[in-house]
């Protein structure tokens, strides 16, 4: 019963776990693809911003290049405007290094044009993935630009200032117009690469995460497979155990039947010898013979009285639940040796007791019963033809198990019985006993996990051998 109930604790412990698996897997997953549209919105707004970088840039040169030819005060206005666009963005990248969340790089964030709604992924992104080694690349083009666009706007002023001057010569606009021209393309190149090496970071991040979409996807599936793998052999065992229960009950019904036609019969024949015996008696005036119907008369309440004892005990071992205690070995031997007494016999027999292991874990009701039964049993087939009888106990552990010995010079079994001893109702003499007592002590027996052995020689004696698991677990 107990391999039963931890199998299927392991069962349900294993069901347990995979359901877990499952569960913590579709988290993860949730996660990672709320993680990585998080990411991709982040990199989309960056290449966006990006966009927005190089048209100002481009618009301030343009403009900055026109001023420088036509002098006009709109065009450096224009050029001022647009200028604040890669700026803002330069302030953006500087306060992020030093982790500066506030009001300030939001407002710098908006100056460069990217989206209020875009703010907090990109500098979540920034803040997250700086030190990798995409984004800490993409991260270094943007300071080079930056570096780039302070020199352009250094230009704009020196520009600005000898225009108002009137200190601008032609010699100045061919120089300015070279110097713009180199920061441009240093600018055009530098902000290709931010592009580029953002996509390439996208598609490697993109790459990574669906390999890991598939792998947790990979672990639910067979997480699955495994749960119903392990729910239809629960269910063909739970079938096969049904199928056990109901060969069971089957031979328990057969065994019932026979029960009861076998006990009625032996209630009805002591009563029926009896009414017999009682009515011989009645009409017998000889007082010796009245003493012998009298006496057969006890032999048969005897005989019933063993019988009735016999169906309790069959009774407490069927129904009473198995209860594990500390039990005592000598008392339980000592109180069925008191309450054998009164057997034929029972007073020439000698009784010795080796008891090397006395208090043991078990169920004390069944051992009783096994006990009194195999004690009852000797000294009800103790050969009185011999001069000394006796009855050997011996209780001692041996390789994990406790063991009980219980050995008799008596009349033995013969050879051709020893097969069915434990057999309901089997008895070699009805005379002496009900034919339920080995029966009995052979299901105790099992029911508390222990094996019982019988070695005999007839007319030289037999020997019971109990066995018991060393623990407490039955």
């Amino acid at each position: 019963m107990s391999k039963i109930k931890n199998l299927k604790n392991l069962h349900f412990s294993n069901v347990f776990i995979l359901l877990l698996i499952v569960l913590v897997s579709c988290a993860l997953l949730i996660c990672i693809n709320i993680f990585t549209l998080k990411i991709s919105s982040a990199n989309r707004s960056y290449v966006n911003g990006e966009s927005h970088y190089s048209k100002g840039q481009k618009d301030a040169t343009r403009h900055l290049m026109t001023y420088l030819y036509t002098k006009n005060p709109t065009q450096w206005r224009l050029y001022e405007e647009e200028i604040k666009v890669p700026q803002a963005d330069a302030t953006v990248r500087k306060m992020l290094l030093k982790a500066e969340v506030n009001e300030i790089l939001r407002k710098a964030f908006i100056t460069g044009r990217n989206h209020k709604e875009d703010v907090d992924d990109m500098i979540w992104l920034f803040l997250n993935f700086k030190n990798v080694s995409y984004f800490a690349k993409a991260i270094h083009e943007w300071g080079v630009g930056d570096t780039l666009v302070s020199k352009l706007s250094l230009i704009g002023k020196q520009i600005n200032f000898k225009i108002k001057n009137n200190q601008l010569t032609l010699a100045n606009q061919r120089q300015f117009l070279q110097e713009i021209s180199i920061i441009s393309d240093k600018l055009t190149l530098n902000e290709r690469n931010f592009s580029t090496t953002l996509g390439e970071g996208t598609r490697k991040i993109k790459g990574t995460l669906v390999i890991i979409n598939i792998f947790l996807i990979m672990i639910i599936v067979l997480s699955v497979c495994l749960y119903y793998s392990i729910m239809v052999k629960r269910l063909i065992a739970s079938k096969k155990e049904i199928e056990i229960k109901n060969e069971d009950l089957l031979l328990a019904n057969h065994e019932l039947d026979r029960f009861v036609y076998s006990a009625s019969h032996d209630l009805r024949s002591p009563i029926t010898s009896l009414r017999g015996l009682i009515e011989i008696t009645q009409s017998e005036n000889d007082v010796t013979q009245i003493r012998e119907y009298l006496a057969l008369m006890s032999q048969s309440l005897v005989r019933q009285d063993q019988f009735l004892r016999d169906i309790i005990d069959y009774s407490k071992n069927k129904r009473k639940e198995i209860i594990i205690d500390p039990v005592s070995l000598k008392e339980l031997f000592d109180e069925a040796i008191s309450q054998l007494k009164h057997l034929e016999n029972a007073n020439r027999i000698t009784i010795t007791k080796e008891i090397l292991v006395d208090e043991i874990q078990s169920d004390g009701l069944r051992l009783k019963i096994i006990i009194s039964n195999l004690l009852s049993n000797a000294i009800k087939y103790a050969d009185p033809s011999k001069e000394e009888m006796f009855i050997s106990i011996k209780t001692y552990s041996t390789d994990g198990f406790y063991k009980i010995e219980i050995s008799d010079n008596g009349i033995g079994i013969k050879d051709e019985f020893i097969e069915h001893i434990f057999e309901m109702y089997f008895g070699t003499n009805k005379n002496k006993g009900s034919g339920l007592g080995l029966y009995i002590v052979k299901e105790a027996v099992e029911n508390i996990n222990g094996t019982i052995e019988v070695s005999s020689k007839n007319n030289i004696g037999s020997t019971f051998t109990l066995k018991f698991p060393n623990s407490n677990s039955i």
